[in-house]
């Protein structure tokens, strides 16, 4: 389950628009929203391939947003 809170100021704070992430995880602008919507979930290499876009550099971070 995402921390959709932590996930969106982000994803804000990045500066990257929703559509340039989805296209770099290789999904659709839908499925990307209906992830970080929770739901459904996102996939251990798309959680990897979106915290190096966001540069979120630490696991306890990382936890934090995904709740792994």
């Amino acid at each position: 389950m995402t921390n959709t809170k932590l996930l969106r100021e982000k994803i804000e704070a990045s500066g990257l628009k929703l559509q340039y992430i989805a296209d770099q995880l290789g999904i659709s602008g839908k499925a990307l929203t209906m992830k970080i919507e929770n739901r459904t979930e996102f996939k251990p290499s798309e959680i990897v391939k979106l915290s190096e876009l966001l540069r979120i550099k630490t696991a306890e971070e990382r936890t934090q947003i995904f709740l792994i």
